[in-house]
């Protein structure tokens, strides 16, 4: 999506056209997600690890297939399979922070599973503007630098694949946390999927955080893929540096990840954080709305930068949140509806930003997003916090240290 002025030249194609190989992605979350959490519930990280990658490497080698104006189609498909790919992927964080780490690790563990995800998305800002320049007069040239870049990502995915069957462990020899070990004695058969699912609907904090979180991540996923757009409407023929720009909002969401993460192990403060990042990020966006049309780049950079610093800094937030005021329940499960909620109001926030960007301005499709953050501000602000896996954590340790001590 950020050389969407490029690919509709290419595939002969309206940008509304090219904003679905964004959002193909959102689209196939929402009925896949259910059965991607139940497979991680029942069969486990690895193998839902090995079917992310390897679906992953699929797409990216059918991609590789469409290198002609006339197979937008089979750009599609192949986007289609690897957004497929991506319903395995994205909760796995906070399942991995809790099964391989500590309670006083579990959030930064989880803010750097998501920095990766962060990171494949700066670099898909970066590289493409370089690899695939305009040249409308010069078809052939185009169709071999896209050829260069579908190629590339094919061969990587591919990598990884392979790395992810190597390296990719299940879980340690012994429980990092109480909690875990808690859940680990559980029988099997205790366990109820649908129940589970039942559960979760009927807390009405996870209710809350799971609109607002919506709200915050549909947001982020709307201006990152309609970036191109807004930044080529006042900055004609700046598409490398709309890349960069993108650049500049993702590495900084990556700090702003590891910094929330490093607070919430050290703090404990879920709601209080999760509140001020909120509030930080609607300033952000509002101060972006109102500088982008000024005319110094320079001041884009350093906006797109805060407000990714923010409204990325926010994804492990939500996971960690909704783990914690939803405990026994798997995080695997909460992650995933939270992340299905981000997709939902992802594919409307575009449609309607996208429509507002061409009919009239970036700035009125920004403004919209604001009001709809400030939505999430108030049910944030609702949320009752019940801090259940770290009370699990801190009660078990306290009747520990009082057996040591004698005071049984």
């Amino acid at each position: 999506s950020i050389l969407s002025n490029v690919f509709s030249g290419f595939y002969g194609v309206s940008f509304t056209q090219i904003d679905w190989l964004s959002m193909v992605y959102m689209v196939a979350y929402v009925p896949l997600i259910l059965p991607a959490t139940w497979l991680l519930d029942a069969r486990g990280l690895r193998l839902t690890a090995l079917l992310g990658a390897g679906l992953n490497a699929l797409g990216a080698w059918l991609k590789c297939g469409s290198l002609a104006p006339q197979r937008y189609p089979l750009t599609l498909a192949a986007q289609a399979v690897c957004a497929v790919a991506q319903v395995f992927i994205l909760g796995l964080p906070s399942r991995i922070a809790s099964v391989w780490f500590g309670p006083t690790e579990v959030s930064t563990a989880c803010a750097v599973a998501v920095l990766g995800n962060q990171l494949g998305t700066a670099i898909g800002f970066l590289l493409p503007p370089v690899l695939v320049p305009n040249t409308p007069n010069d078809i052939d040239l185009m169709a071999h630098n896209i050829g260069i870049m579908f190629y590339g990502t094919a061969i990587v995915s591919t990598l990884l694949f392979f790395l992810t069957g190597v390296v990719f462990e299940e879980k340690p020899k012994y429980p990092p946390s109480q909690s875990q070990a808690v859940l680990q004695t559980k029988p099997p058969e205790d366990y109820s999927y649908k129940q589970s699912i039942i559960n979760l609907f009927k807390n009405i904090p996870f209710i809350l955080l799971l609109i607002s979180y919506g709200i915050m991540t549909g947001a982020f996923y709307s201006v990152s893929t309609l970036l191109n757009q807004m930044i080529v409407t006042h900055y004609e023929g700046e598409e490398v540096n709309a890349g960069r720009i993108g650049l500049t909002l993702v590495v900084a969401g990556m700090v702003g990840s590891i910094i929330c993460g490093l607070w919430l192990d050290y703090t404990k403060t879920y709601k209080q954080t999760t509140l001020i990042v909120y509030i930080l990020s609607f300033i952000g966006l509002l101060v972006f709305t109102f500088t982008l049309d000024l005319g110094y780049l320079i001041v884009v950079f350093v906006t797109g930068g805060v407000l990714g610093f923010f409204m990325t800094g926010y994804l492990p937030l939500g996971f960690e949140f909704a783990v914690e005021i939803t405990y026994p329940e798997s995080e695997g499960t909460s992650s995933g509806l939270l992340n299905a909620s981000a997709q939902i109001f992802g594919i409307v926030f575009t449609l309607v930003q996208g429509k507002l960007t061409t009919d009239y301005s970036p700035r009125a499709g920004n403004i919209f997003l604001c009001a709809w953050i400030f939505v999430g501000i108030i049910l944030t602000a609702l949320i009752k916090s019940d801090l259940r896996r770290h009370n699990v954590n801190s009660g078990i340790m306290n009747l520990d240290v009082k057996a040591v001590s004698g005071d049984s």
